[in-house]
């Protein structure tokens, strides 16, 4: 039995919904709820068979080139291994130059795919992640480095005092 309270518990303590899992249809981790607030919650927000049925749009409407564009993708990089040992003897700095090109051609090439469009889109958003995250302090750093370095110092030696008390008892043994 939930009672009517003025404010909702939370799991988490003032952080941000997870980005992956907002709004898709998944529970919230809130104590409580209304009925109203979970209709309109529900209503608002996307079901998962809805959700694939827009990634699968995407990915139809994407995929008319995406195998011709993977396979000079393929091509580029072949060329790549290809001219690499062809020119073995030319001047390393020239070699890594032409491999560099390639590789960003081919990098271009594939971000006009719709995977590539997908996985630029997740690397942006990983960006956005990392901005909100809550980086830990100077003082707070330095002290969990203190509090490790003196912990692996302190195994160190106890593992140091086993091992030479085992190998004296062990040569004492065989003597």
């Amino acid at each position: 039995m939930c009672l009517p309270v003025t404010q909702q518990a939370s799991s988490s303590i003032g952080r941000a919904a997870v980005s992956k899992t907002a709004g898709w249809g998944f529970d919230s981790l809130l104590a409580c709820h209304s009925h109203s607030r979970m209709a309109s919650h529900q209503s608002a927000s996307f079901s998962l068979a809805e959700a694939s049925s827009v990634n699968s749009k995407v990915t139809s409407e994407g995929s008319k080139l995406d195998g011709l564009k993977w396979l000079v993708v393929v091509a580029l990089v072949a060329a790549g291994v290809v001219g690499n040992s062809m020119f073995a003897g030319e001047s390393l700095l020239y070699r890594v130059l032409a491999l560099l090109a390639l590789a960003v051609i081919a990098g271009l090439v594939a971000l006009q795919t719709a995977k590539g469009k997908a996985f630029f889109r997740l690397f942006k958003e990983a960006k956005n992640e990392i901005r909100r995250v809550v980086w830990p302090t100077r003082q707070e750093t330095l002290q969990t480095t203190a509090i490790v370095v003196i912990a692996v110092l302190l195994v160190g030696l106890a593992l140091w005092g086993l091992d030479s008390l085992l190998g004296w008892l062990v040569s004492g043994a065989i003597g």
